[in-house]
């Protein structure tokens, strides 16, 4: 190899998480040579650092949580979970934050995997340095897709580095249990990560600088995992924020605005996300270093006939699924367009339009309760200036609630179009309602009428019977 090699692909793709992972299975599925570039371990973020080690972290919680609430099991379970266990199976599932398995996959769908970092030198080129120092230049004869995803942001806080606090990838991947734990942040991995420490043992004190937790969700969900948090043990303090953080010896020390003196042996920050743009060498071709990527619902960067931007990079939804959906997307415009095929973007649902990333996305929060939603919140359709109404029930009139857990608590939102009687969100707060969001996204993708959805009948006694008790609540409002 000599030291600037050049070697032609018909894609390029930037990142091997599951996006571009994504991505370049449907560029190659479509019959276009692709090389994937990645500076860490194949399968990103979420394999090792994110939804796969976290959930392995919630698992055993919940179903420790779900098994207390059913007569003739809760006092079989009342004891502590075995730490140990719990931590090895997550290495498991973080396949020992090792990737030949991803590497393998890769292979035998028939990319070329380039280790290192790479960055964009000029329109439709990627230069890659390897580990060794070697370099190569990957030119793209139809797209350069950028996937290298999102990292942890942490605050301005003087000293902070020296702290060594934690971010996502600490507390995902910690060995043991610290005795207490600071965690500032109210959003997804700050409650995730509460409720999964909290549970193996740590002291844990939330400090949320606004007014509740789950902010992007409705207002309901906050307030229930809020409760739990603190039924479960942990200390959620509500509109406080840090105003210094030291490390004396091995205690972390931190200090409010509200005055408070607070120790801990870890802190965990999950304060928000940045783009990984920083160094991709986006000046080349006139953007800004460190940018979040604008691009069209064929997922391509604003003002570029070649570069898309595929998950967390730009700003959309910042979701494992919702990217892993971009990518499909995007491979479809790309080997669309590559092939000379007109481009469906004028229908917003078609094969080449992420519409979902503005009607559709689903989340599931992997609390106790868990909370989901698919769609608009109440605040977000009525700020988009449409017509709604908002129906609320109770989990506790639906008979399938009961029987799932003793004295289940949870709350359903669905939030309607009125001038089209179609859904446009829906919300679940409470015990197992991430495995029934599903059907909530179907009718929100769907835009399927209140009319028609009479006539899905629920199972009984299924939790599901939540859909008639809305619907029921509609129609009798």
């Amino acid at each position: 190899m000599t030291e600037t090699e050049s070697i032609a692909y018909d894609v390029v793709v930037l990142g091997a998480g599951p996006v571009g992972e994504n991505v370049a299975d449907r560029t190659r599925a479509a019959g276009l040579s692709t090389a994937v570039v990645e500076s860490e371990l194949v399968g990103g973020e979420c394999s090792y650092w994110a939804c796969m080690p976290s959930k392995a972290l919630l698992r055993p919680v919940i179903a420790r949580a779900d098994a207390r609430r059913v007569p003739g099991l809760s006092h079989l379970v009342q004891g502590h979970l075995d730490t140990g266990a719990v931590l090895a199976h997550r290495d498991y599932e973080a396949s020992h934050w090792k990737d030949d398995g991803q590497v393998a996959w890769l292979d035998g769908i028939g990319a070329d995997l380039y280790r290192g970092h790479g960055r964009l030198s000029g329109p439709r080129e990627v230069t890659v340095t390897g580990p060794d120092g070697e370099r190569r230049v990957l030119t793209a004869r139809h797209a350069v897709a950028v996937c290298t995803g999102s990292r942890a942001l942490l605050p301005d806080l003087p000293g902070l580095d020296q702290v060594k606090p934690w971010t996502s990838r600490e507390a995902t991947s910690a060995q043991a249990a610290p005795a207490r734990l600071i965690v500032v942040g109210g959003g997804v991995v700050a409650v995730e990560m509460a409720t999964a420490w909290r549970a193996l043992g740590s002291e844990v004190t939330v400090l949320v600088r606004g007014k509740g937790l789950l902010p992007r969700m409705e207002p309901f969900a906050g307030e229930l995992v809020a409760e739990a948090l603190k039924e479960a043990g942990a200390d959620v303090r509500t509109g406080t924020s840090v105003s210094a953080v030291t490390r004396e010896g091995p205690t972390v020390v931190v200090l409010t605005d509200t005055g408070d003196r607070i120790e801990a042996d870890e802190i965990l920050f999950a304060t928000g996300r940045a783009p990984r743009t920083d160094d991709l060498g986006l000046d080349t071709v006139g953007l800004e270093p460190g940018s979040w990527l604008s691009v069209d619902d064929s997922l391509r960067v604003t003002g570029s006939d070649w570069l898309y931007a595929v998950g967390d990079v730009n700003h959309r939804a910042l979701l494992t699924h919702q990217g892993k959906y971009q990518a499909r997307i995007a491979g479809a415009a790309i080997a669309a367009r590559a092939s000379g095929v007109p481009l469906l973007e004028s229908d917003p649902w078609g094969a080449h339009a992420a519409t979902a990333d503005h009607a559709a996305v689903p989340q599931v929060v992997f609390t106790d309760p868990e909370a989901a939603a698919a769609g608009l919140s109440l605040a977000e359709a009525e700020q988009a200036g449409h017509r709604v109404r908002a129906v609320d029930v109770e989990f506790s009139s639906v008979a399938g609630a009961g029987l799932y857990a003793d004295g289940y608590r949870g709350r359903a939102r669905m939030v309607v179009d009125v001038n089209r009687e179609t859904l446009l969100g829906v919300t679940f707060v409470g015990p197992g309602v991430g495995e029934l969001i599903h059907s909530a996204t179907i009718a929100v993708a769907g835009e399927v009428p209140i009319g028609r959805l009479w006539h899905a009948v629920p199972s009984y006694p299924t939790i599901s019977e939540v859909w008639l008790r809305l619907l029921e609540a509609y129609r009798d409002a």
